[in-house]
């Protein structure tokens, strides 16, 4: 890299290789993958638990007294009440690397007293590392990332993620589906959250929205967003989308946009449909397209254990 990195950065883009070694070993014989469902269309390999185990090996034997939050093993390791939390996706996209369809990555963040400080994606199949310091850009390999100038919806390619778990509201998904694709030039669900957001802070895309998510799947790439001078926040535009578990991201002017579309929508996981759902996409009121939500609750960080299936683990 051109930069110097920052040392516990290093650290995790040490891991986050070490994981994707494993991952592109894995994907040369997939036809012997061990492959077991965590719930409907969820799906868990031992590639996944490996290279988890990877990363959190490497990160604690650099830093033992730091906590772990991790997609398959939860809080077992590390420090449970470290003001240091790494939050860790081992594979983001199984799904996609079970099939040989060449979108997933790991995914690893660095929280200090609830705020993301250190973000490192990891596209192993590209060869790609997305790196971000809170102050200090983000970046695609040596370029710096900088968001999308587009400013009309009517001309912005937007990803998204479809509901896949059960609980998941399907039907409300497609309220908002019918909502947002018309206005747009066009939706896009390449099925990695870690990674969508990662296109938007490289202007690939120019948004971003999906619900049901955990906080391993968005916290690396909430930070990346921002220092590549996006915004990210909950459907309403607060601040708190990693425990409400639904995201929209994108450059200032489309991410305001998709607020005012998507606030009817908010806490999706309910039954209750909006009556009457937004039919144009009006620019953002200021307070909500200034604001940059990324912190988190430091309570949260510090919570107890959640079970490591849990798909209401907090932060």
């Amino acid at each position: 890299m051109s930069q110097a990195l920052h040392p516990m950065l290093n650290i995790a883009v040490r891991a986050a290789r070490s994981a994707g070694a494993i991952i592109n070993k894995a994907s040369l014989d997939l036809d012997i993958l061990k492959v077991n469902t965590k719930s409907p269309n969820d799906f868990v390999t031992e590639v996944d638990q490996m290279a988890e185990q990877a990363i959190i090996e490497t990160l604690l034997t650099a830093y033992p007294g730091h906590g772990i939050l991790a997609e398959e093993s939860g809080r077992e390791h590390g420090a449970r009440h470290s003001e240091f939390v790494w939050i860790i996706d081992p594979l983001d996209g199984t799904t996609n690397f079970i099939h040989g369809f060449p979108v997933y990555c790991v995914s690893i963040a660095l929280a200090f007293r609830g705020k993301v400080e250190q973000a490192v994606i990891y596209d192993p199949t590209r060869n790609d590392l997305y790196i971000a310091s809170r102050g200090r850009g983000a970046y695609l390999n040596d370029k710096r990332l900088r968001v999308s100038k587009r400013t009309r919806l009517a001309d912005a390619l937007i990803g998204t993620g479809f509901p896949f778990r059960k609980g998941d509201n399907l039907q409300r998904y497609m309220k908002m589906f019918e909502t947002v694709m018309p206005l747009c030039a066009g939706l896009r669900r390449p099925g990695s959250a870690a990674l969508d957001l990662c296109y938007v802070a490289a202007g690939y895309t120019d948004g971003f929205f999906e619900t049901g998510l955990q906080p391993w799947d968005i916290a690396a790439g909430s930070l990346i967003v921002t220092e590549a001078g996006g915004l990210i926040g909950n459907f309403t535009g607060e601040s708190d989308f990693l425990e409400q578990r639904e995201v929209v991201a994108g450059s200032p002017k489309i991410y305001g946009q998709l607020v005012q579309l998507l606030a009817p929508y908010t806490r999706m996981l309910s039954d209750d449909l909006p009556a009457t759902p937004p039919v144009a996409a009006p620019e953002a009121k200021p307070p909500i397209a200034e604001r940059k939500p990324i912190r988190l609750r430091k309570a949260a960080v510090t919570s107890t254990e959640p079970p490591a299936d849990s798909d209401d683990a907090p932060f």
